[in-house]
Order: C-alpha cells, then sequence, then structure tokens
C-alpha cells in the first residue's frame, strides 16, 4: 500500500468528531463539535487496486494529499530547508508576476484596447 494512502488511512481512523476550544455555542458551553473530512471509495468486485487508485485521485483533488505530506515526522536538514525555502519563495512570486499579468490583460480589456 502506497505511504500517501497509509498515512490517510490513520489520518481517518482519528475520532471523526474534534472538539475547538474557545467557541461559544447556543446552548452556552464552551466546546463546539467539528466534523473531519473523510473520503469514502466503494470497491466493486473486489477490485482493491482500482479502488486505491481512485482514492488516490480524491485526495490530489481535494488536497488531503499536500496536506499529509507537510505533516513530517522526520527530520530536515538545513540544507534541504534552505532548497525547500526558495522553491517556495520562486512559487511565490512566479505566482505574484502572473497575478499581476492577469490584472493588467484585464484592465486592458476593460479599457477596450
Amino acid at each position: 500500500m502506497n505511504t500517501i494512502v497509509r498515512r490517510a488511512y490513520n489520518l481517518c481512523r482519528s475520532p471523526p468528531l474534534l472538539p475547538i476550544q474557545g467557541v461559544n455555542s447556543v446552548s452556552g458551553g464552551e466546546h463546539q463539535i467539528q466534523q473531519c473530512r473523510g473520503i469514502r471509495v466503494r470497491v466493486h468486485n473486489g477490485n482493491l487496486e482500482q479502488a486505491l487508485k481512485f482514492m488516490q485521485r480524491k485526495m490530489q483533488s481535494s488536497g488531503i494529499e499536500r496536506q499529509i505530506k507537510n505533516l513530517q515526522t522526520h527530520h530536515v536538514k538545513n540544507s534541504e530547508k534552505r532548497v525547500l525555502a526558495r522553491k517556495k519563495l520562486q512559487r511565490r512570486i512566479q505566482s505574484q508576476e502572473l497575478a499581476h499579468r492577469i490584472k493588467v490583460i484585464l484592465a486592458d480589456k476593460a479599457r477596450g484596447l
């Protein structure tokens, strides 16, 4: 079984209801209950491999896979942290540049150019 699928399975096995501290509910209590997100996949005709592939696609599209990858349980070297920080900065700069280009294009269209 894939490590990501295994981690997702372990996350889904945790208690489904999580108390949130500091939020007053209507009944005057100090806790509000929030449900945990989950993914359900049906296995048709005992085809587990196909169900796992489908579940992995669902996890990727919903963003759960990214959250699981971000929960690192091992030590990350400082050099690796620097590389990851540089890549994150490059992605942020590219995203900002793209947003600026789109803004300019939309402004030109609005002016009728």
